[in-house]
């Protein structure tokens, strides 16, 4: 039965504690295989010098003898001071312990006096039941410490005690107990009070949706169906319907975010699936990580179809552009800030540094299983291309947009969008941060996935009652706007500095689509609170500074594609219902 240490600990302070590592024991450690998974969540694990053999107790067991000097008590002192942890497996199973303690030695009102400790001595509980391994345990003997407050060479005896206990808990459920944490009363409460509140937020929105929007929607079909030429000057949608179906511009990227927003949602859920099914639980090194590598490859065949069929609706050329955008648009932005955060691991010698070889086995696993089934996925979008459906027939030349006031344009829409379907999953969010970047272990994935579930519900329906307040005032551009479109009605000042913060989404991401940035400026919220974590918590330095930013990007990144994606998709089913709708009468 093998047994394995791997270290926990601030970013920053990796390269300290691995030299700790080294001063721990006497014999050289030998490093354990990782795993692709493994590499990629940064954990380097060694084979520990503990024999740990089954129902076998030792007391006081001696591991090694070791000089420590005045370097090596401070580098121990640092480890202590900043609470770093180590966490070991048994069978699997994993469990922690705490290097040193600190203890007041004497305080007055004008000075108060700290002392350091260094456990000499660990004691392993291990619960089996029959011949399998139930629960470990590691526990620092506060009674045997080495005083390590002074830069003073020391001598010390690093010893272990084993004792084995039998317990009646069965081996199917002896992950149980991981999730207790995540399980107790006050965390429960907050979990229910996130969930119930997102409930609450979805019965406004669709009482609201129902009472208002279908409401005057229904006046506005009866208005039109009686031909009242007085009362019909009152439905403004009804007039653009020859514009509101007009093909959008800068036709390959708009299906490429479409193709790699239905990817990544596809790759969400049969993640979810996965842990649903326990396939994946939260302590299984590196599987998560494997998952969505190997996930993101096969679901690539769901980006190409997309994209290739989405183009196709409009033009039966250059749907190979649009595939190849759908390629490199998200992949290229992960690979680029992914480089960028490799050189300062390397810099920092942390071991969240990717090796050469797994870059090249990550590079290779893009290469050859993924471009072709993105290249597949586009060659059956083509075969199987259908024509787009519109219920109406589309103008020759577009209709004026008239002039909209400030809260009807583009930045207003987008930050109620966002800010609702934010706050009702911001409770959540934390405990995903805290898990992401903190010492919490997320457990409860089941909660997770029904809050995704009720993000997009909250998404869709924001989607719709935008869309139509947007078509009520005669504005037919719903699906993609461009910079010159903008100019043609509008000349606020607002609108141009907003224009001049979307350069922020990249140079050449000119176009807007109104329901997919309304749909996905989610993510938007979700970064904004990322740069709050931040600040509320004790990181700091380079290093934790540009992983923290760089890969929450890269998340909220893919949070907007998404969820822009079901923006766009609930819009175009609602705006085809009710022009369908207005045909039929």
């Amino acid at each position: 039965m093998r047994f394995h240490l791997f270290q926990i600990l601030s970013l920053c302070s990796l390269e300290l504690y691995l030299k700790v590592h080294t001063l721990w024991f006497a014999d050289p450690v030998v490093q354990k295989k990782e795993s692709l998974g493994e590499v990629l969540s940064g954990d380097r694990l060694t084979s520990a010098l503990y024999k740990l053999n089954f129902r076998e107790n030792k007391v006081a067991e001696t591991l090694c003898h070791k000089k420590l000097e005045g370097d090596d008590v401070a580098k121990f002192r640092d480890a202590v001071i900043n609470d770093f942890y180590f966490q070991m497996y048994y069978d699997d199973l994993p469990f922690w312990g705490f290097v040193g303690k600190i203890e007041e030695d004497s305080w007055t009102l004008e000075k108060k006096s700290l002392k350091y400790f260094l456990f000499k001595h660990v004691q392993f509980d291990v619960l089996y039941n029959g011949n399998q391994i139930i629960e470990a345990h590691a526990i620092g003997d506060p009674n045997q410490v080495v005083d390590i407050t002074e830069d003073v060479g020391v001598d010390v005896q690093f010893t272990y005690s084993v004792v084995w206990n039998t317990t009646s808990a069965a081996f199917d459920t002896r992950m149980d107990r991981y999730s207790r944490a995540s399980s107790l009363p006050i965390h429960l409460k907050i979990h229910w009070f996130s969930f119930i509140n997102s409930v609450l937020t979805i019965m406004l929105l669709i009482g609201l949706l129902t009472l208002l929007f279908m409401r005057r929607l229904r006046n506005d079909l009866r208005t039109f169906s009686t031909g009242d030429e007085e009362d019909d000057k009152e439905v403004g949608w009804k007039y653009i319907h020859g514009d509101v179906f007009r093909y959008p511009r800068n036709k390959s990227l708009f299906c490429a975010v479409m193709g790699v927003g239905t990817q990544l949602l596809t790759l969400v859920c049969s993640l979810f699936v996965l842990v649903c099914l326990g396939i994946l639980y939260p302590y299984n090194r590196g599987t998560l990580c494997t998952a969505l590598v190997i996930l993101y490859s096969l679901t690539s065949v769901v980006a190409g179809y997309t994209t290739a069929s989405f183009h196709c609706q409009f033009a039966e050329t250059g749907w190979k552009r649009s595939v190849l955008l759908a390629g490199i648009m998200y992949a290229g932005p992960l690979f680029v800030i992914g480089s960028i955060l490799n050189v300062v691991a390397v810099s920092y010698g942390a071991t969240a540094a990717l090796p050469f070889g797994t870059i090249m086995v990550i590079i290779l696993l893009y290469a050859f299983p993924t471009i072709p089934l993105l290249v597949l996925g586009g060659m059956i979008g083509y075969l199987f291309r259908s024509e787009f459906q519109s219920p109406c027939a589309t103008k020759r030349y577009p209709r004026e947009i008239p002039p909209l006031p400030w809260y009807r344009d583009t930045p207003c829409q987008m930050f109620l969008g966002g800010f609702l379907p934010f706050s009702a999953i911001v409770l959540e969010l934390q405990h995903l941060y805290a898990s992401l970047w903190g010492y919490r272990i997320f457990t409860l994935p089941s909660i997770l996935f029904i809050m995704f579930i009720i993000l997009i519900l909250i998404t869709a329906i924001l989607s719709v009652g935008l869309t139509y307040i947007q078509l009520s005032v005669e504005d037919h551009q719903w699906w993609w706007r461009t910079r010159d479109d903008m100019r043609s009605h509008r000349s606020h000042d607002f609108a141009m500095q907003f224009l001049i913060a979307a350069y922020l989404f990249g140079k050449f991401a000119a176009p807007m689509h109104r329901s997919v940035f309304c749909g996905g400026s989610t993510a938007i919220f979700m970064f904004a609170y990322c740069i709050y974590f931040y600040t509320r918590s004790s990181m700091s330095g380079l290093l934790q500074f540009s992983f923290v930013f760089g890969y929450n990007a890269c998340m909220c990144y893919a949070f907007f594609l998404m969820l822009g994606t079901v923006g766009f998709r609930s819009s175009l089913m609602f705006v085809r219902y009710i022009y369908r709708a207005v045909k039929s009468e």
